[in-house]
Formats: C-alpha cells, sequence, structure tokens
C-alpha cells in the first residue's frame, strides 16, 4: 500500500487505532505487512502532531519511520539490543515503546529526553547525545553476550553523517577483527556514498541476506578451506561481485558481510531483510537509503530547516491557516552570540589572508554560512571529526597560518586530548571559539558546556576570556586570535543582553577586569566576581544588595589587580560563573587569594556537581540558583 504523504502538522490529535492498540512493540512481531504499513502511517501522523506540540527534532525521525517498525519488528527488543546513534532519529522508537502519550512532553523541563537514556526505559540500551559511540557500544554489548553465553542479538544504528567520525570506524575494524554477532545498519540520507536505489540492487540485498546464500556462504568457506588458495579465491570472486553493484569492498574488507542498498521506505523489503539478518552469524552490515523528513513534504524539501522545530502555537478560533511551521517572528535588535562571532570571522578574514575556519559540521549552529560562501578556499568543513579538527588547525598553524576553530564547548570535550598535545604542548597560534558555553537548554545534560572552564583552566599556556555581552564578545574573539598561542573564548547560546555592536577589530585587554559598580561604604560590603554571561543577573543583584560587581572578562589569566583589590576592600567575595564549581573560575580565584595569602570570606556559585537536566536555559539556571533570585539568596543566607 501507497505510503500517506502529509503537507502540514495535524492540529489535533489524529486517529491512530493500530497504534493505539499496544504500548509495547511484542505486539506488533505479529503483524502482517498490510498491518505494518497501516502503523508506519499512523506512527508518522502521530510524531508529526506530537513534535508539533513538544518541539523537538523532526527530520531524522521521520525518516526512520519504517525502519522503527521494522527493527521492533525482526528483533526481540528488549531482549535483543537496538543502539541508536546520536538519538535525532530515535522519537519513533520512543513511541513505540511506550512512551506515546509522553511524546507530548519531550524536551521540556520534567517530561521525556530528547535522545535515548538508560533510566527512562529498558528499550532505551545506551544513552547517547553525541555521535558515532553506536557501534562501539553494541560490540560491547555483543562480547558481553558473548562472554555470558546469551543468544540475544545487537544491532547499532548509525547515520551518514555520523559514520565520518573516526571512532566510528575503529569500532567496525575492531567488530570485524574479534567476529562479534551483531548487525551494524547505516541509514544513508544524505552523503552520495553509493548509486542510487534500484531494482537490482534491492534484490541483490534481498540475495545476499537470504538464509539459502548464507548458508551456502557458511559451507563453502568449510570445503574450500581445505583446498590451498581456493577460499581466498571464492572471497575476491565474491567480494568483485558484490562490488560491481554495490558499495561493499569497504566494509567488507574490514569483515562485514554487506548488504544493500535498499530503500529504507520499503517495509516488505526491510522486515525480509532485517528477518534474515538478525540471526545471521558474525558481523552483518545494512545500508539503506532513506530521506530526511520523509513523508512529510516541507521537511522533505527543506531537510536543514526541518531538523528541528520549535512547538507549534495552537490556531485561534478565527485563524484555520494551516499549522504547517510556527511563522517568523519579526526580527530581534538583539544578536545572537554565534551571529557575533560569523559576522568577526568575515570581517577578520577580510583583514588578514592567514585566517583559516574550521568546524566539526557545525556550519549553521555556529552560523560560518556567510563565510563558507564568501571564502570558501579558506573553509574547512571537516565532518564529525572533533579530534581531527583541532589536529588540523595544529597543523595550519604550523606554517604560519592562523586557524580558528568554530566548535561547541560540549563537542571539544572530544578533542581534549588533541587540545593538550596538538596544540598547547607545541603552543600554536590556534584561536578556539567555543560555542554553547553553559546550559543549552532542551538538549539535557550532553549538550550542556558546563565544564570548558574547569578542563582548559589546567592546561599551561592556555588564555580563556568570556564576554558579558556582545560587544565584548567581539573584542574577546580579536584578542584571542591576536594572542600568540592556544586561545579560546566562550561564549553562551542565544542573544546576549543587546548592547551596540563596534564594526572595528580592536581587541580587548587580556587578563584586565572591568569593575562596573562600586558598593557604598554601609553595611557588609559585598563584591560580585562575575564570569561572561552571568553579569546580567550579577548587576542586578549587586543593585539590590549595594555590591560592587566586576566583570572578571578573563578566567586564564585572572586579573590580579582586581581580585586583591576585591578582597581588600570587602568582606565577603562571591564569584559566579555558568559553570561547573569543581576546577572553575571561582576555583582560580580561591588559588590565587590562597597564593597570595589573603584571608577573606569566598563564596562560590556556579553549576552544581551533577548532572543538570533539560528545560529552558531560565528554568535551569533557576534550579541551580544562578537567575537574580536565586544568587540574592544564596548571598543573603550567607551573610551573618
Amino acid at each position: 500500500m501507497p505510503m500517506k504523504l502529509f503537507d502540514e502538522i495535524p492540529r489535533e490529535r489524529p486517529a491512530t487505532p493500530l497504534l493505539d492498540s499496544f504500548d509495547h512493540p511484542a505486539a506488533l512481531r505479529a503483524m502482517n505487512i498490510q498491518q505494518l504499513a497501516q502503523l508506519a502511517d499512523e506512527l508518522r501522523a502521530y510524531l508529526l502532531y506530537s513534535v508539533g506540540v513538544s518541539g523537538g527534532h523532526f527530520g531524522a525521525g521521520l525518516g526512520v519511520v519504517e525502519l522503527s517498525v521494522a527493527l521492533h519488528h525482526a528483533f526481540h527488543t528488549p531482549k535483543d539490543r537496538l543502539v541508536w546513534d546520536v538519538g535525532h532519529q530515535a522519537y519513533p522508537h520512543k513511541i513505540l515503546t511506550g512512551r506515546r502519550e509522553a511524546m507530548l512532553s519531550i524536551r521540556q523541563h520534567g517530561g521525556l529526553a530528547a535522545f535515548p537514556r538508560r533510566a527512562e526505559s529498558e528499550y532505551d540500551t545506551f544513552g547517547v547525545g553525541h555521535s558515532s559511540t553506536s557501534i562501539s557500544a553494541a560490540l560491547g554489548m555483543a562480547l558481553a553476550a558473548k562472554a555470558q553465553n546469551d543468544p540475544r542479538r545487537v544491532c547499532a544504528i548509525i547515520g551518514d553523517g555520523a559514520l565520518t567520525a573516526g571512532m566510528a570506524f575503529e569500532a567496525l575494524a575492531h567488530a570485524g577483527h574479534v567476529n562479534a554477532n551483531m548487525l551494524v545498519v547505516l541509514n544513508d540520507n544524505e552523503m552520495s556514498i553509493s548509486e542510487n536505489v534500484g531494482g537490482i540492487a534491492t534484490y541483490l540485498a534481498r540475495v545476499l541476506s537470504s538464509k539459502p546464500y548464507l548458508k551456502i556462504r557458511e559451507e563453502s568457506k568449510k570445503v574450500l578451506s581445505h583446498l590451498p588458495g581456493a577460499l581466498e579465491l571464492a572471497r575476491r570472486t565474491e567480494e568483485h561481485m558484490k562490488g560491481m553493484v554495490s558499495p561493499a569492498t569497504l566494509f567488507e574488507e574490514m569483515g562485514f558481510n554487506y548488504v544493500g542498498p535498499i530503500d529504507g521506505h520499503d517495509l516488505e523489503a526491510l522486515t525480509s531483510t532485517l528477518n534474515n539478518l538478525r540471526d545471521a552469524d558474525g558481523p552483518q552490515f545494512l545500508h539503506i537509503k532513506t530521506v530526511k523528513g520523509k513523508g512529510f513534504l516541507p521537511a522533505e524539501a527543506d531537510q536543514i530547516g526541518y531538523h528541528a522545530i520549535t512547538k507549534l502555537e495552537k490556531p485561534s478560533a478565527t485563524n484555520d491557516a494551516p499549522l504547517v511551521k510556527k511563522p517568523a517572528e519579526p526580527k530581534a535588535p538583539k544578536k545572537k552570540y554565534c551571529n557575533v562571532f560569523g559576522d568577526w570571522l568575515c570581517d577578520m578574514a577580510a583583514a588578514d589572508s592567514r585566517l583559516l575556519g574550521i568546524t566539526p559540521a557545525m556550519r549553521e549552529g555556529s552560523d560560518l554560512i556567510r563565510f563558507s560562501q564568501t571564502y570558501p578556499e579558506r573553509y574547512f568543513d571537516v565532518a564529525i571529526a572533533e579530534q581531527h579538527a583541532v589536529t588540523l588547525a595544529a597543523g595550519m598553524a604550523c606554517e604560519g597560518m592562523k586557524p580558528v576553530v568554530a566548535i561547541y564547548s560540549t563537542f571539544l570535550q572530544r578533542g581534549y586530548d588533541q587540545l593538550i598535545h596538538d596544540v598547547a604542548v607545541q603552543d600554536l597560534d590556534v584561536t578556539f571559539a567555543i560555542d554553547r558555553a553553559g546550559l543549552v537548554g532542551e538538549d539535557g545534560p550532553t549538550h550542556h558546556g558546563s565544564m570548558d572552564l574547569s578542563f582548559l583552566r589546567c592546561v599551561p599556556g592556555m588564555v580563556i576570556l568570556a564576554p558579558a555581552d556582545e560587544a565584548e564578545c567581539r573584542a574577546m574573539l580579536s584578542a584571542a586570535y591576536h594572542y600568540p598561542g592556544p586561545a579560546a573564548v566562550r561564549y553562551p547560546r542565544g542573544n546576549g543582553p543587546g548592547v551596540e555592536i563596534p564594526a572595528h577589530l580592536e581587541p580587548l585587554a587580556i587578563g584586565q577586569a572591568e569593575v562596573r559598580r562600586h558598593a557604598a561604604h554601609d553595611g557588609v560590603r559585598i563584591a560580585l566576581l562575575a564570569f561572561g554571561s552571568v553579569n546580567s543577573a550579577a548587576a542586578e543583584v549587586a543593585a539590590k544588595l549595594n555590591a560592587t560587581h566586576i566583570n572578571m572578562r578573563s578566567i586564564k589569566p585572572l586579573d590580579r589587580d582586581a581580585v586583591l583589590f576585591a578582597a581588600d576592600e570587602h568582606e565577603l567575595l562571591v564569584t559566579l560563573e555558568e559553570n561547573v564549581i569543581a576546577g572553575g573560575a571561582g576555583s582560580a580565584v580561591n588559588e590565587l587569594l590562597n597564593a597570595e595569602g589573603v584571608q577573606v570570606e569566598v563564596l562560590n556559585l556556579g553549576l552544581p556537581d551533577s548532572y543538570v537536566e533539560h528545560g529552558t536555559p531560565a528554568e535551569l539556571l533557576r534550579d541551580c540558583g544562578l537567575d537574580a533570585e536565586g544568587i540574592e539568596h544564596a548571598i543573603r543566607t550567607r551573610l551573618p
């Protein structure tokens, strides 16, 4: 039966009788192909509706509706393990595994997590958030099952983008080496790593995954193993036959039995192939071709724009316009920090031909769009390869160029070894523009940039700056760029306070704080030492408590004079940062005071020694006591 297509998001909950008839996927294993096709249509309709209510990742889930149904039909979940890479595509999986109604709360404070999470469901076998981990995790599960003599099966589902990461290939090589019983499904929805799917390819996939073929293949190996040279000849013959019609050679060389590519929206082909491969021994690799946003026509036409959406407003009684996507709001006068960076990068590139821009697959998120179009020969998107991005920059710096690495805080963690050994140890001139620092919101603990001050501050020779506003962000980027060594500017997601941004490229002085407010001399004298984004809340609290407010600007090096002034003139120092307290900017102040032999009361406020869940940034800052009200309460509690 033909797939049902949608051109708008349902305003009301759609009728989904088959989907509503079960809460656990065991029920769908008894369904015939017609019922599975109906289930896929209902699943797609409900996914559209639920994401319209809650917002969230969109296109990837639509693209794997048929795959999700087929996987739960073929595998005996949760006994069998499904490991979803990243988790953007796991919404249909969540709907099928007992969380249908709870999907309306996804990514909201106290609701479902944005990604698979072990504590949330026994069907979520591995918690994810960063890409390219699924094959390693699935291999670990497969080897554990073998050690326990457990017949359960394991399947990793990975996208073509995630497969660009070196970690994925390390896992593939190891899986082939140990001959693990596992299946890897490559969901290929963008990269041109194969010819278009056609009848011959689909037919070949069915043949290569069929039980008779697999049995003959194994029996032939046993017979030919006794004949010198025959086994190798047979292997090469099979390899060349596959290579004529499919990109099998790479994966076959790694030890996998390659099957595909097949149409990832053909339920009959998917269920047949997956049922065969589930019971096959050794490493199996299934390559499917899908369309991101499949079934929702606007998303198919704009796959980048519909990667994720914000929740949609309900139409009013007088407005019966179709609810497709939240209408664009008038442009706010405030610029996002990533836009400040994008403008600065283009302006600095115009001023200095040595500048090269690097991003690990975050062109849109980090706002390198204009730079990539204006300076294509100086723009390098290395795909999901953060480690490579950092060492690539190191190599460029060795030859006198001035690379700028645009990277999210949470993803820089993946390139930490390279930052230390390849950049910092050699004192190379690399600038890190660290976006999404602090609490990013609905994507939760895997995406919060809550540790970068701590893990960067201990690196010798590293300069670390944090702007209080957009103008400082631009000036700090210039300062970091001109510093002849490794330097980082960390800034938050979203808009700044809205200050005017200068057009010039003058750098801010490194290691020089700014006193924004002086305390009066009556009462207990308090000094707020604020780092980065918390300066707005600090200004509000300082006015209420008649406190001194110092915008510290630089985490490393610290402004020694500013800290000693605060300690000498005040009875209580309060450090504020949107980073974990352990090892962060407040710790740097404590260490300086201790080294100088200065005794003064210090209150360190920052993120807690725990993983902060998902919610809006305002909700999370409130929960962590880092909004103005929470900061004021903590200070008043500390006062005598």
